[in-house]
């Protein structure tokens, strides 16, 4: 099997044995090799964390930047790679499956397909629309010669509509239509998170770790969840870091941020490995 086919089928394994991992969200190569240098399985591209670098707000990225981003971490770093593609770029079911394809050309053995339209009037598609995208989706992904860990999102949290039936009744129909794991993010709480894990039983779920849920990965297995991502939060951290010591320059004169700062040798001898 070629590289690319050894790591589809180390990703899909991941998915199948018992307890829960964690996919971090690197967002751009640097970061992704920290994260593989610390042991990680698996990586998936965070879109937030991306635009912020490009100086851009979440939501404008155009394919061509998420293809670039995935070239450079699958470059990066030997594990798995999977992709945020938001709403696949289109609202035309095949169109937005071809970025599966564009995804796997890239490197990438997964990838997610949202039902967020991206527009702030009516933001998630149509019921029926969204479970046409997955279906579309799902026969692309099946089209390749490797085992592509297909995500299908469910996003009503994310957008003003903490529905909890409504979210079920989406991942419900994207499980029944092929979708490998099911992904709600936003939810709040552990009761949310149980009644998705067993509500599409036995297809593996992702949960989202970014904040607003107040669990660690034991519990989260015991729950019965599969995938944990941190989605931008590690981004956001790195930029926190940076806002704060560049204020701290320009507020106070002063320089104690260097006191936490990684030590240039330590990063230094990471990015020759």
């Amino acid at each position: 099997m070629d590289a690319q086919t050894l790591r589809a089928e180390a990703f899909k394994t991941m998915h199948e044995r018992a307890g829960a991992f964690v996919i971090p969200n690197p967002w751009d190569a640097g970061s992704a090799k920290m994260l593989a240098s610390l042991g990680y399985q698996a990586l998936a591209t965070t879109s937030a964390g991306y635009a912020f670098s490009m100086a851009r707000p979440d939501g404008a990225l155009t394919l061509d930047d998420t293809l670039a981003n995935v070239r450079a971490i699958v470059a990066a770093t030997d594990l798995p790679v999977a992709v945020d593609l938001e709403n696949g770029f289109s609202d035309d079911p095949w169109r937005s499956a071809q970025s599966l394809l564009h995804a796997a050309s890239a490197g990438a053995v997964g990838g997610s397909i949202e039902d967020a339209t991206g527009r702030e009037e009516g933001p998630i598609y149509c019921f029926e629309h969204a479970v046409a995208r997955i279906e579309a989706a799902v026969a692309v992904a099946r089209s390749l010669p490797f085992p592509f860990t297909l995500t299908a999102r469910a996003e009503n949290y994310l957008h003003g509509k903490p529905d909890l039936a409504d979210t079920i009744r989406r991942l419900q129909a994207f499980a029944e239509a092929g979708a490998d794991v099911l992904y709600a993010p936003g939810l709040r709480t552990a009761e949310e998170v149980l009644a998705v894990v067993r509500a599409v039983a036995p297809k593996p779920v992702n949960v989202l770790m970014s904040g607003g849920l107040k669990l660690n990965v034991a519990q989260l297995s015991e729950m019965g969840v599969k995938r944990i991502s941190v989605g931008s939060s590690m981004a956001l951290a790195a930029y926190g870091e940076f806002y704060r010591a560049a204020q701290e320059i320009h507020d106070h004169g002063t320089f104690t941020y260097t006191e936490r700062s990684m030590p240039f040798q330590q990063a230094n001898q990471l990015f020759k490995g």
